[in-house]
């Protein structure tokens, strides 16, 4: 089968298209024929190994530990392991193969049963891989938060990834939504649900009298005091990813527990089957609907994974695996 891999640490163009053998699935695992998979922040930190602590959490501190790159995949059944009862031949399925060993950059993938959910019957193969990690991303970090039906909540970055569903999910909680975004993108966050968008380039949020029961934000540039004074007394900031001080901070709650109610909670997303079924049934129901930038065929992933990069990114980017035979 083609398959992106690498063996080294380095920029995109050290991957290459190589013929490989095809994987057998385990006991528990089905072999997933890759239709499409999509691009998130572990992807291309995962090609350069920076920053270093992504090495030491998948074991490959001097290499690679698996060879292709790739976590999130939409696709179809084409055999099964001894013990899988949850699938059959053909199933459209989809997952994150983020803690399984990747490798979602090729025709053909091994995934555990766990980690996979039917596939959203009202989506492409590429708009359903956009869904597995960005979409839990935001459903667990509304949850964590605490989100509740009027709550007024502010999605920082809302055009982006995960923010794009985060805004779709907390309509879905009939929460009062805030995106924050560039000039050019406000109509994208608009069309998505969010009531009220600030242009980050001529308001400040920060600045502003009002204040959120829910802070949402992924981007991570600036200080988290800064979303302190954001949020109303008992607030709740959830932050997914940011700079390794925002990290350190996060770990020791200790700037936002001093001397109020307001809380700071660092989103660890995991893979969730109950999650991804929950999410199919939104998109079923037409309360999300994923949202695609780009799509590159397997032989361009340099060029996604460029893209991704320059973190202008309307949505998600995706990899389209048969795209181009």
């Amino acid at each position: 089968m083609r398959a992106v891999t690498y063996y080294e640490y380095g920029p995109p163009d050290i991957l290459k298209i190589e013929e490989v053998l095809e994987p057998i699935p385990k006991e528990n695992e089905v072999l997933v024929k890759v239709h499409a998979a999509s691009i998130n922040f572990a992807n291309p930190a995962l090609v350069r190994g920076k920053p270093f602590i992504i090495r030491m959490m998948t074991g490959g501190l001097t290499k690679p530990r698996y060879p292709i790159p790739g976590s999130d995949l939409a696709g179809t059944v084409e055999s099964i392991g001894p013990n899988v009862t949850e699938f059959k031949l053909g199933d459209e399925v989809y997952g994150d193969l983020s803690s399984s060993g990747f490798g979602t950059y090729a025709e053909y993938a091994a995934a555990p049963v766990n980690m996979l959910a039917k596939k959203p019957s009202n989506l492409t193969f590429e708009e359903a891989a956009a869904v597995p990690q960005s979409g839990l991303v935001a459903l667990q970090g509304l949850r964590k938060g605490n989100i509740k039906k009027d709550q007024n909540v502010l999605i920082v970055g809302a055009s982006a990834g995960n923010r794009t569903f985060a805004v779709q999910i907390a309509k879905s909680f009939e929460a009062e939504v805030t995106g924050v975004c560039s000039t050019r993108n406000i109509d994208l966050v608009c069309s998505i649900g969010a009531d009220r968008v600030i242009d980050y380039t001529k308001e400040d949020f920060v600045k502003s009298r009002e204040l959120y029961d829910l802070i949402f934000a992924t981007a991570g540039y600036r200080s988290i005091l800064d979303y302190k004074k954001a949020l109303k007394p008992n607030g709740i900031y959830v932050m997914a990813g940011g700079t390794m001080s925002q990290v350190f901070q996060a770990m020791t709650g200790s700037l936002f527990a001093i001397g109020s109610g307001k809380t700071l909670t660092n989103l660890s997303q995991h893979q969730d089957k109950e999650d991804l079924a929950y999410m199919a049934e939104l998109i079923e129901s037409g309360e999300v609907k994923p949202v695609i930038d780009t799509v590159y065929p397997l032989d361009q992933v340099p060029e996604a994974l460029k893209h991704y990069e320059t973190g202008r990114a309307r949505g998600k980017i995706i990899i389209s695996i048969q795209a181009g035979k």
